[in-house]
């Protein structure tokens, strides 16, 4: 111990500081857990609400709408028998067998244990899971809902597929981290509506907790920290998706997603596409957000469908902000003779000579936001690896969009998508080699 530091100890303030520390240890290991764990096991079950049938079909609704197969399915594996990787910024985590084997699932667990997992993030035996489990929006999912999953989950052919190890890198792969993690990022949910919430109609109180909880659309759309926790406030505030190029645009602005239309945003969910032109363009759901859409959203009752949308709506400021459109607004527009070349060879034949599109089947890109935002890395990916709307029941047959991968390359990746960013009253920022190359790099590594 050096002199300075054993004159700090002998005055308290270094003792002070270190009894700081491990009380906060102490706290964030099982203190926090101890706190939040009193609350878990006075929840009364929800199974004798509804009869078995109707929990039943209940619970196959719920699991549908909240997409738990996809994450929990392994490309080409049995439904629900886990295996697919969750990419982290600190390594990937392997999903769980949810099948009912009593080996390898959850076929010994009970309702009880259920519930505990999806509102506080525990195992049955007690080990804290990782976030890469989404429990952090699954707190807000009510117990008569798990219990409806749960039954659900329960009839399902069980499966003998064994879980894998997670590969997160030490010390992130640890109980100890994990705890402080949750010190730092988690409480679970009240069953008393917030404050904020309370005021609201009954029916955007539904949107709320079906787009906080079952829907975790802030496990996405959500900004985060170094690490890996949501950004208080900015949980809808857009994000890069971890491990990949694709960006979730922003729900608050509407220069990104933010909602301007609850049939638009309606329509979005349960199909594919909004399906009409607007001020923003048509939409069209690509990337993950189409695997959201196919495998989970648009199977929403039309009720649902339109609370979430309501609610939605209500995040959007009542004077929205678009700093980046208005200050771009008055720069004049440039055209490059060769990059609009590429967009009349390679584009115009849907798009339009004017950007005008086709309604109901190839989306205007003239005032589309979807390629309009500040992060240009979906509009890249469409150009490269093609653009693809999930085909829905509301939208069977929908128009695709070919890869020019080997076509055009990043230098004319970069032109033509910046003249279409420049074009027809579009005053988006260019779009470099640079950042074509690093997506195109990003996408075929993941």
């Amino acid at each position: 111990m050096t002199a300075v530091s054993a004159k700090l100890w002998k005055s308290g303030a270094l003792r002070a500081a270190v009894l700081g520390l491990v009380a906060a240890l102490v706290w964030a290991m099982w203190g926090a857990d101890a706190w939040h764990e009193r609350a878990v096991t006075r929840v009364p079950t929800g199974i004798t609400a509804i009869t078995p049938q109707a929990q039943l079909q209940e619970g196959a609704y719920l699991a549908r709408i909240g997409n738990c197969a996809v994450c929990h399915t392994a490309q080409g594996g049995e439904p629900y028998a886990g295996g697919r990787e969750i990419d982290t910024p600190f390594g990937a985590v392997p999903s769980s067998n949810l099948t009912p084997d009593p080996a390898h699932g959850i076929g010994q667990w009970s309702a009880d244990d259920f519930w505990r997992a999806l509102h506080f993030g525990k195992r049955r035996d007690g080990q804290r899971l990782s976030p890469a489990f989404p429990y952090t929006s699954y707190t807000h999912v009510s117990r008569a809902d798990s219990d409806a999953l749960f039954a659900y989950l329960q009839s399902l052919p069980p499966s003998r597929r064994a879980n894998m190890p997670s590969k997160l890198v030490w010390p992130f792969n640890t109980q100890a981290a994990l705890a402080v993690w949750r010190a730092l990022y988690f409480w679970p949910a009240s069953d008393a509506p917030h404050d904020s919430m309370a005021s609201l109609p009954l029916e955007t109180q539904r949107g709320a907790y079906l787009v906080q909880g079952l829907g975790h659309c802030a496990e996405c759309h959500g900004a985060r920290g170094p690490l890996g926790g949501l950004r208080g406030g900015q949980e809808f505030a857009g994000a890069v998706l971890p491990g990949t190029p694709w960006y979730a645009p922003s729900l608050v602005n509407t220069a990104e997603a933010g909602a301007v239309s609850v049939e638009h945003t309606m329509r979005l969910l349960q199909t594919g596409t909004t399906g009409l032109q607007s001020a923003n363009g048509q939409a069209v759901a690509q990337g993950p957000m189409a695997e959201v859409v196919l495998n989970g959203s648009q199977y929403l009752r039309d009720d649902d469908a339109r609370a979430m949308a309501l609610y939605l709506q209500t995040l959007v400021p009542a004077a929205p902000t678009q700093e980046r459109a208005s200050a771009q607004a008055q720069a004049p527009s440039k055209t490059d003779p060769k990059a609009a070349k590429l967009y009349e060879d390679h584009c115009a034949s849907c798009h339009g000579k004017e950007g005008q599109g086709q309604p109901g089947a190839y989306p205007a890109l003239a005032g589309n936001r979807a390629v309009l935002m500040a992060r240009p890395n979906n509009a890249v990916l469409s150009v490269q690896f093609g653009g693809f709307a999930p085909a829905t029941a509301g939208n069977p047959q929908p128009y695709g969009m070919p890869p020019f991968l080997l076509t055009l390359n990043d230098a004319e990746v970069a032109a033509v998508l910046s003249h279409v960013r420049s074009s027809w009253g579009n005053h988006a920022a260019g779009v470099t080699e640079l950042e074509v190359q690093q997506i195109r790099r990003l996408q075929a590594a993941h």
